[in-house]
């Protein structure tokens, strides 16, 4: 269980007021004490992961959090902490001593519904109280699905553990086709390839590789070659491929050889729908068009790599996208697990093509751009629209 990536488990934040038993309730559905419980307001201070099998949901995180109403300028620093891990929340579990809502609480469940994330209100402390009738009234107003327990004497947990396996997003749980479901047994799919400075020595890259099992899976008949040799290898060809992916960078030659009637689409535009939500990424590309002289643009990075001299995410679309949109625009580059704090500054998140992210972690960077009001793409899209053909580009996919 603790060997599965912290990518691939689902997240469940708990958060309250201090002394609303939240690492009580944790090791209540967790059935171990793997979270110090006190009897002083504010044990808890920074948000701390627990890892759990929740069968038959699978493995999660729980985040245990401090308490909404503390206090003091570290108190603010310590909320401040807790909402950050709310951008990366998959089902958030809101738990309350059964007392009546105070503002501190009310403002929490705004945002949070707000944010869209999945809400479970547990009413802890059931032994001592009922839930107040106010709140109760305030959950069946905004819909929010709500439980009374009592993590003390373990009542009503395994109820508990139902709604929250009830509640996971669907994202999380469907398997998805890379391209098995754009092709049938026999079609011809011709993959093109360059192989630049950047390009692995002795080996594809990981996407291209992923994409030529799931076609060879799939029965069909797989070609691959550099963009140089697309125009001579079309000629040799009895009839035209059904399918053409090509990497995004070439896009502009392989349009220029391949025949109007021939579906095409990109490696990162099939990664962009396989591991995360393409809809909302072509969303985000048109975008662009909008952008005004000043904007500030965040390339986002998934891994640290050695920055070539012709660098895709650095250098490359940067430069195309100035010349596309005729603006004056500020880029930075962010690498690694989180987005600035200060992400809301930027008019456009332009993504990597996630190679190295599985599909939850992916579709959570896309979700917390939305949550903090940011428009957001990737690497892949952007291209084919600074180059004219994302319309030809995401057409085999229905965008």
């Amino acid at each position: 269980m603790n060997g599965t990536p912290r990518g691939e488990r689902i997240n469940i934040t708990l958060l309250g007021n201090r002394n609303a038993g939240k690492s009580s309730l944790i090791n209540a559905l967790a059935g171990q004490e793997i979270a110090i419980v006190s009897e002083i307001a504010g044990t808890t201070t920074d948000p701390v992961d627990k890892r759990y099998e929740l069968l038959p949901l699978g493995p999660v995180t729980f985040f245990d959090t401090a308490g909404l109403d503390d206090v003091g300028e570290l108190g603010e620093k310590r909320v401040k902490a807790t909402y950050r891990i709310l951008f990366r929340t998959d089902i958030g579990v809101f738990v309350n001593d059964g007392t009546r809502f105070n503002e501190a609480e009310l403002s929490a469940l705004t945002r949070i519904r707000e944010m869209k994330i999945p809400l479970l209100i547990v009413f802890n402390k059931a032994d001592a109280r009922q839930p107040d009738p106010a709140n109760l009234s305030y959950c069946q107003e905004h819909d929010l699905p709500y439980i009374a327990v009592s993590a003390l004497k373990q009542e009503n947990i395994d109820a508990a553990k139902e709604k929250l396996i009830s509640m996971a997003p669907q994202y999380l749980l469907e398997e998805r086709q890379l391209v098995g479901d754009l092709v049938s047994g026999g079609d011809h799919v011709v993959l093109v390839t360059p192989i630049d400075l950047a390009a692995p020595k002795g080996r594809l890259i990981l996407p291209q590789v992923q994409v030529i099992r799931e076609l060879l899976d799939h029965d069909t008949v797989v070609t691959v070659v550099k963009e140089r040799e697309l125009e001579y290898a079309l000629e040799t060809f009895k009839r035209d491929p059904d399918l053409v992916i090509t990497d995004s960078q070439v896009i502009l030659k392989v349009v220029g050889d391949l025949p109007e009637s021939v579906k095409l689409t990109t490696f990162s535009i099939l990664f962009a729908r396989y591991k995360g939500d393409l809809e909302i990424l072509a969303e985000g590309v048109r975008q662009i068009d909008k952008l005004r002289d000043g904007d500030r643009i965040l390339i986002a990075e998934a891994c640290s790599h050695h920055v070539q001299a012709d660098d895709i995410g650095r250098v490359k679309i940067p430069r195309w996208l100035s010349q596309y949109t005729g603006k004056d625009l500020r880029f930075e580059t962010s690498t690694g697990h989180d987005y600035p704090e200060n992400l809301e500054d930027y008019a456009l998140v332009i993504h990597c093509g996630a190679c190295m992210l599985n599909q939850m972690e992916m579709s959570r960077r896309i979700i917390e751009a939305q949550r903090r009001g940011v428009a957001v793409t990737n690497y892949g899209l952007t291209i084919s629209k600074v180059q004219g053909v994302f319309e030809r580009a995401v057409a085999p996919l229905h965008i």
